[in-house]
This record gives C-alpha cells, sequence and structure tokens, in this order.
C-alpha cells in the first residue's frame, strides 16, 4: 500500500473530513477521496464508506489506521537515524498551548530553548476540548492540554500522552470574602454562592460537576468565562467565586485573590504534552525534555 495514501487514511482518523484533510494538505476534496478509493483497491477492502456529503472510516478502515501508525513511526525512526548520523537537533517545533499553560510554562520553556542553537519553538495558543485534540496534534508537533483527573480522554493509539503535572484547582475568592480567612473551605461553605465557570464541556466545567456528583451540592453558575484573566478580574471585583488552577493564577501573593484548597475533596487538572504517533525528530525529543524539566521546576516552586 502507498505509504501517502495511509498518510491520507490516518488524516481522516484525526482530522474527521475530506474537506478538512484537502485544507491541511492543499489538495482538493476530490484528489482525496481518489487517493482514499485507490488505497481500498490496494488493500482489497471498503476502508472507507458514505458519510453523508463525506466520508467515515470502515471497521476495516480503522484496523488499517492502526496498523499505519505502526508503519508511519517505523519511517520516522529511519529519518530519525539518518538525522542523527548528520546533526543536531535542529528546526522549528511546532507547539500548541492551552492559555493558561502557556502563561505558566511557555516563558520559561523559551529560555530553556534559547539555550539549544538553531533550535526554534513556533507557538499558539488554543483552547482545545479533549475530542479536538487529535487534529491539533496533526497540525502541530507538540499539544499541551488538560483535563479532569478523574478522565482519561485521549484513549487512541495514534497519540502519545506525556505527563507534565498535576495542577489542584483552589476556589478563588475576593480577599474580603468572609472565607478567605479560612485555610480551606468546603463546597458545603459555598452553597449560595454565584459561580463563574467556563463553557459547558471545558475540562475545568468538567471537574466542578463531578464535585457536584461527590458533594451532592449543585453549583450556581452565573457567568461561563474560558479566559481565566478575566475570571481572575471578575472573582477579584467580588461578582463571584470561581474554581482556578493553584500555579498559573495571578493571586499575587493573596492581595488580589484568596485561593483557598477544597476540603475533602481532590480536585485537580492533569496537564501533558501529546504528540501523534511516536516521537522521531530529536528537535521534538529535546523539546519535550525541556518542557517536562520546566514542569517539574513550577510543581517545585509550588
Amino acid at each position: 500500500m502507498d505509504v501517502r495514501r495511509l498518510r491520507i487514511l490516518r488524516e481522516l482518523a484525526d482530522r474527521g473530513s475530506v474537506t478538512a484533510i484537502a485544507a491541511a494538505l492543499n489538495f482538493t476534496p476530490s484528489a482525496v477521496s481518489q487517493q482514499l478509493k485507490a488505497l481500498s483497491r490496494e488493500a482489497g477492502l471498503e476502508l472507507t464508506a458514505p458519510d453523508g456529503r463525506g466520508l467515515r472510516l470502515t471497521a476495516a478502515g480503522r484496523a488499517v489506521v492502526d496498523g499505519a501508525q505502526e508503519v508511519l513511526d517505523a519511517l520516522g525512526r529511519l529519518e530519525e537515524t539518518t538525522a542523527g548520523l548528520r546533526e543536531q537537533p535542529l528546526g522549528t517545533v511546532r507547539m500548541v498551548f492551552f492559555p493558561s499553560a502557556a502563561r505558566l510554562l511557555l516563558p520559561g520553556l523559551l529560555r530553556r530553548a534559547s539555550a539549544h542553537p538553531g533550535l526554534a519553538l513556533s507557538c499558539r495558543d488554543l483552547d482545545l476540548r479533549p475530542e479536538e485534540v487529535p487534529a491539533a496534534a496533526a497540525d502541530a508537533d507538540v499539544v499541551v492540554t488538560h483535563h479532569d483527573e478523574r478522565l482519561d480522554p485521549l484513549r487512541t493509539g495514534r497519540l502519545t500522552v506525556h505527563p507534565l503535572l498535576r495542577e489542584p484547582l483552589d476556589v478563588a475568592l475576593p480577599p474580603d470574602h468572609p472565607l478567605a480567612h479560612r485555610a480551606e473551605v468546603h463546597l458545603s461553605d459555598l452553597v449560595d454562592a454565584d459561580w463563574i465557570s467556563v463553557a459547558v464541556g471545558w475540562p475545568v466545567d468538567d471537574v466542578l460537576n463531578s464535585l457536584a456528583l461527590v458533594t451532592g451540592t449543585v453549583p450556581r453558575v452565573v457567568q461561563r468565562i474560558n479566559d481565566f484573566s478575566v475570571t481572575e478580574e471578575l472573582v477579584a471585583h467580588g461578582h463571584g467565586v470561581a474554581l482556578l488552577p493553584r500555579y498559573s493564577t495571578d493571586h499575587r501573593d493573596g492581595a488580589r485573590l484568596a485561593l483557598r484548597p477544597l476540603a475533602g475533596v481532590r480536585a485537580a487538572r492533569l496537564v501533558r504534552a501529546v504528540t501523534r504517533g511516536a516521537v522521531t525528530r530529536p528537535a521534538v525529543r529535546l523539546v519535550l525534555d525541556e518542557l517536562t524539566g520546566e514542569a517539574a521546576a513550577v510543581r517545585a516552586a509550588g
């Protein structure tokens, strides 16, 4: 089977549509469809099936994608071998961070990367739901994402997950809030509170909902804001309380916000780096090593 066509089949698995593949690879949709049909002929199997105006993978197609990943990883290792014979880790590594991870990790990572001549980082911030991570990993070398520690939404053999840190989620209160003097806060203390959360389906909202299931307390969400810097301002001005990440929140040593742990429950998000398949490029491996080091420094600083 043609390796280029196997790559296109993998793109269908990750991107979900012929149109998205065509845009990413600078093909026409008809050219993508023709390549997928040719691959089915080569395999002697129906790898795709009509799905409305597009295509979806059949069971055989999904099996071939899983096998194709092994082939593509092997080719990547071969490229790594030849690259290792002629060069140090060089080139541009494309990265995607969710915004608060960019605040937390990117400045230190850029400083670390500057110590490696010939290595460049091209970074963007992008809020992603877990189901959007595979498509982002198809466009970037490394995607830094997060999710509720009670869930594992990245269960696919085509993604490799690199743990970075567990970031506790604390209750953020205005400094003059009646509960701000306590060392920790119970959810039952906040039954009548106005909550500021994120959009439904995003990781921190998942945490808040899972805590509600554990405690039987249903939070009253009055605003849904995905930008934590906006949420910080709203809480600081007394417009509600929120769950905010401990390490990346700008609380200014308690002068702007009081961050208090939740008593009796574990609330945290897992911050992880994701790559598509095995890591074969020396430059990407180096960046992952430095990113892991920066995350360890954040944990140590606490």
